[in-house]
């Protein structure tokens, strides 16, 4: 029997424990899905926005794969820290793929970053997602009127969203309770999502952007002269080259600069071709607004400066201008590229690939595509995993390996502990008069966890 553990389940590591386990060329595999957190799914629980019910609904498709009798959850386990190494998870299975994901955002580099108010979307999206490392975090939106997000992405989208949504729209969702506290005292009336690149080179989905002009109360308006800029946008020979992602994004955006916004509670205001310079500091150290300075294509895909700057009031700056991954203790890592080397998802040490461990999701390809861009990816490394399984299980193993877990010292959370979870989710939910709210702290987690495996 092939005994593997996959590090982390969100979709890259639970499609490739799936994989692994459904393949019929290597029989009785085994697989123990390790997190570091108490609860699984990884981004489909903590990134994905609580509005985007149909998004979250995937777990439900996770979740079955997690209840296969083959697969095994391990939750609160943490590799790379003190207790559990690399090297010794080697010692306890045939093969171990890392699936952790891309942890850190990106900085912007520009002076007054650091100011207080200015925030990476990453923690944003962590607090009001509920995620536990993020229990520290505060946003206090109560005298923020203006707030300004730096991206053209996705997570951008999410952002403005969720600081344009209102209260009795956000109470349905399992947002924490602090978090939903928090929105619905906010004074923001404006938002403004500024891209240093045009329009038709926008990394957001056309769902998510249509979604910010669908918003109760809330008017979407855009500058038609800085769509203009956009050689793609009057020029319909430009705009047929496009692809089509990009085509429907601007005639998205078109329909919004031709239609009058009205009387609206909040505005989102989608700002292109203009680049960040410096954050600007207001009294008592906290941000004031930004400085941009206004960009112009240069010909080549990219944008040159102009020397006009222009100043956006903001009392909030979050940035939204990608993710990295960041090493994990006891592997290899790339530092310009972010990620493990590896050979088709075989990790790659010393110009070697290392028997044994292996790599799938972002931290194999960087922070890119979709949820359903890691199931090929998953299954890439699954396929270089078996080809080296008849290798792989000549190594002998001690006995389980959740023994020797709790022996070092951890406490793993398996199944009947995330289910006790959910179900304290739920009662935490109906005593708020909601549906299941998130419990958003450590010990709130594994406090739940705990009573359910004494069950």
């Amino acid at each position: 029997m092939l005994r593997v553990a996959v590090v982390g389940s969100g979709p890259s590591g639970v499609y490739a424990a799936q994989t692994l386990v459904q393949q019929r060329e290597v029989p009785g595999i085994r697989v123990d899905v390790l997190d570091r957190l108490p609860a699984p799914y990884g981004l489909v629980r903590y990134g994905v926005a609580p509005d985007h019910e149909k998004i979250k609904s995937l777990q439900g498709s996770l979740r079955t794969v997690l209840e296969d009798e083959r697969i095994r959850f391990l939750g609160n386990v943490e590799v790379g820290g003190p207790r559990l190494s690399p090297q010794r998870l080697l010692e306890l299975y045939h093969a171990v793929v890392y699936c952790v994901g891309a942890a850190r955002d990106r900085l912007l580099g520009i002076p007054g970053e650091e100011l207080a108010g200015v925030h990476s979307a990453t923690a944003f999206v962590a607090w009001y997602s509920g995620h536990p490392d993020a229990v520290g975090e505060t946003f206090d939106l109560s005298s923020v009127g203006s707030a300004v997000v730096v991206g053209a992405g996705n997570v951008a989208v999410d952002v403005t969203r969720m600081l344009a949504r209102g209260e009795p729209e956000l109470a349905p969702t399992d947002m924490p309770q602090p978090a939903l506290g928090a929105l619905a005292e906010s004074g923001v009336t404006a938002v403004s999502m500024v891209a240093r690149r045009g329009p038709s080179q926008g990394k957001f989905t056309t769902k998510e952007l249509r979604e910010l002009g669908t918003l109760p109360g809330v008017a979407a308006v855009v500058d038609p002269a800085e769509l203009a800029l956009d050689p793609a946008y009057a020029d319909p020979a430009a705009a047929a080259a496009l692809p089509a992602p990009a085509r429907r994004n601007l005639e998205v955006l078109r329909g919004w600069a031709e239609q009058d916004p009205g009387d609206a509670r909040r505005r989102i205001g989608l700002r292109f071709y203009l680049r960040p310079v410096e954050v600007l500091a207001g009294p008592g150290g906290r941000v004031c607004g930004m400085r941009f300075e206004r960009t112009t294509p240069d010909g080549r895909g990219g944008v040159a400066g102009t020397g006009v700057y222009e100043d956006i009031e903001a009392q909030l700056v979050l940035r939204s201008v990608g993710y990295q991954g960041v090493p994990l203790p006891g592997l290899p890592f790339d530092p310009v590229k972010a990620t493990v080397p590896h050979a088709a998802g075989r990790v790659v040490r010393a110009g070697r690939a290392s028997v044994g461990e292996y790599v799938a999701g972002w931290i194999k390809r960087g922070p890119t595509g979709v949820i359903g861009t890691n199931r090929p990816c998953a299954k890439e490394t699954a396929s270089s995993l078996l080809q080296d399984a008849a290798a792989l299980a000549r190594r002998e193993l001690p006995d389980d390996p959740l023994d020797a877990l709790r022996a070092a010292g951890l406490h793993p959370v398996e199944w009947p502990g995330w289910l006790a979870i959910e179900a304290a989710e739920a009662d935490l939910g109906r005593s708020l008069g909601r549906r299941s709210v998130k419990i958003p702290d450590w010990p709130g987690l594994l406090t739940a966890a705990n009573a359910g495996a004494g069950a």
